[in-house]
């Protein structure tokens, strides 16, 4: 059997859509898994040992391109594929497996579906809180209840693929290594401090630690930011914008533990089974947790988050400005030891 997965257009989402193809493939030895996916999330699915093969959705975010949607369908009509689950909840992810003419197109209803998904779930946030779950129910038939507990994501990344980062990147793997990924795509809500960054920084400096930045290209400024407020000294490493994902993923797998806002990277840590600090703000990790065992996150679950802005409605971001940085080094010491 072939199935093709309409992936989703986040990377810490597409982390979470993880367990969904482990339980299909636990169902179906022997599956094809294949992944329409943006070409920004593919070095994650990359790294799912489930997925076959990897196939580029070119649309960006609100483009229609009912032409182009065709074409490729045109094209993915000769895969042989059975089922497609459509894992986005527009209208226009579900456009291409319904011209392809895949017998099943599975997904939830969202925006009103009705014919482009044929297996169509209805979503019940009160049973399915968690946005893995709500992937995974896809693996069930309609109407029936989730089996429990999920498995976890798993990325791989081996030493041979650490060893060739680090060569391609120029740089050497310290002693004791801590990584900070103080980007958050969605907004400053999301974001601990620059200045709180750089406190821990230098408080990690003087237990032997060195610090590495991670991100986007977005994420450089901030970045910069924390780097001039760190001692001349004992500066962290701006790689914010200098790696590409694949890069990235082989880096993380490296360090010692991981200081992430809510983020993609923060998934990417966790699907690693690096020992891991999630600092959350606006958002809630009710809704996307890190999954790992060895992930410890803090909120300080004041009155008014989360409140799942962009930017604070309130002026203060409180629930971050608040957040101690020497309440976040115990527990990134803690991680490490653990």
């Amino acid at each position: 059997m072939k199935a093709l997965i309409v992936a989703p257009s986040w990377i810490g989402d597409t982390v979470l859509s993880q367990p969904l193809f482990m339980r299909l493939h636990e169902r179906n030895p022997g599956l094809q898994i294949d992944a329409l996916a943006p070409r920004w999330v593919t070095p994650v699915l990359e790294r799912m040992p489930e997925i076959t093969r990897l196939i580029d959705s070119p649309f960006a975010h609100g483009d229609l391109s009912l032409k182009a949607r065709h074409r490729l369908a045109h094209q993915l009509a000769k895969g042989g594929y059975q089922r497609a689950y459509v894992l986005p909840n527009s209208i226009k992810s579900a456009l291409i497996p319904f011209f392809a003419d895949i017998p099943e197109r599975i997904g939830f209803v969202g925006e009103s579906r009705y014919g482009l998904i044929n297996r169509r779930h209805t979503l019940n946030k009160a049973q399915l809180p968690l946005m893995v779950e709500r992937f995974a129910q896809l693996a069930e038939a309609p109407g029936t209840a989730l089996p429990r507990p999920l498995p976890q994501p798993r990325l791989q990344s081996d030493s041979l693929q650490r060893a060739a980062t680090l060569a391609s990147l120029g740089i050497a793997l310290p002693e004791k290594l801590a990584i900070f990924c103080p980007g958050a795509e969605y907004g400053p809500a999301k974001r601990w401090p620059a200045k709180h960054f750089a406190t821990l920084a230098n408080m990690l400096a003087d237990q032997g630690y060195a610090v590495w930045l991670l991100g986007s290209p977005k994420d450089r400024a901030i970045a910069d930011q924390i780097v001039n407020r760190t001692d001349l000294t004992r500066r962290p490493h701006n790689l914010c914008g200098a790696t590409t994902l694949t890069q990235a993923i082989d880096l993380l797998a490296a360090a010692a533990f991981v200081v992430c806002n809510d983020s993609g990277l923060m998934h990417v840590a966790a699907a690693l089974g690096r020992p891991l600090v999630a600092l959350y703000g606006s958002s809630s990790p009710g809704f996307t947790p890190p999954l790992s065992v060895r992930a410890k996150v803090i909120s300080l679950h004041l009155d008014c988050s989360p409140c799942f802005r962009r930017t604070c409605p309130l002026g203060h971001l409180d629930c971050l400005n608040k957040l101690d940085p020497q309440r976040v080094l115990d527990a990134c010491l803690t991680r490490a030891l653990a």
